[in-house]
């Protein structure tokens, strides 16, 4: 009997379901129609021969098949990019930055500026992912340089500073009366912001509850746009959209972030990216 396959592309598309919150923006992101993009999923649960991916309301939610195929679908996706890049030489002079996905949109750009300042004409290639999964990257050769959670990981690479945390919530929002628990949603475990949530709330005696998880930062804002439960953020940069920073809960210590570059990298280029977020995190 023949063995099943993993296929490359619908591997792409269950990853962009993740990364984009859905089947439209995951569509979008591949530049392809929304129906293509069910036709990989539905491909790969027959291949399983069970759900990964379920509606959930106007959402989406992967089922504990479905995050374990997402898990190994990354992993299958970063080493056959890396063998294409590295067999055919596409990229030429190209620098991998990963960062989780707690202000990535802050770190990215940054990182970015420092990279070509030091590397004029280098192509610029991006990670998110979890900082477990970074820093394997970084160890595998695949991703040169990762912003990461530095307790989310075992590997705890060089200091580069706090970053600051925030609950945020709807504008107007407001928790239940006690002595009804603070509602929460958090990226799912293991999640070192959402320890570090539910801690703080406990040590202060302040009753909480998770009504509500994702795999993916895209998905806690969702939920947190909804008013179904205060999400703690990162505070660097704006808002995201539909949320503002919600003052009735006690503050949060800022989060230790590491940063660490894969071995043989040039070590201008890790300076200068090094020094890039301790800017943003100072």
């Amino acid at each position: 009997m023949p063995q099943p396959v993993l296929d490359i592309v619908a591997l792409r598309s269950l990853t962009a379901i993740a990364d984009h919150g859905g089947f439209h923006r995951a569509a979008q992101a591949l530049a392809l129609s929304q129906s293509a993009v069910s036709q990989h999923v539905r491909r790969l649960e027959k291949m399983l021969g069970r759900p990964v991916v379920e509606r959930e309301g106007r959402g989406t939610r992967f089922t504990p098949e479905g995050r374990l195929l997402l898990e190994q679908a990354r992993r299958v996706l970063a080493v056959h990019d890396e063998a294409v890049r590295t067999l055919l030489d596409v990229d030429g002079d190209t620098i991998t930055l990963g960062s989780t996905e707690h202000a990535a949109d802050q770190f990215l750009p940054r990182l970015t500026a420092a990279v070509e300042a030091v590397r004029p004409g280098c192509r610029v290639r991006f990670r998110i992912d979890r900082s477990a999964r970074l820093v394997e990257a970084v160890e595998r050769g695949s991703v040169d340089v990762a912003v990461y959670v530095t307790e989310a990981a075992a590997t705890e690479g060089t200091p580069v500073g706090g970053l600051p945390l925030t609950w945020h919530a709807p504008p107007g929002w407001a928790p239940p009366a006690a002595p009804v628990p603070v509602p929460l949603v958090a990226i799912e475990d293991p999640c070192a912001i959402r320890r570090r949530a539910i801690a703080t709330l406990a040590e202060q005696g302040v009753p909480a509850s998770v009504v509500g998880d994702a795999g993916y930062l895209a998905g806690v804002l969702d939920l947190a746009r909804t008013g179904r439960g205060v999400a703690l953020l990162a505070a660097v940069g704006p808002a995201p959209d539909g949320l503002t920073p919600y003052k009735g809960l006690p503050p949060v210590p800022s989060i230790p972030m590491s940063a660490l570059a894969r071995p043989g990298a040039d070590p201008a280029t890790v300076e200068a990216a090094f020094a890039a977020v301790r800017q943003l995190l100072t």
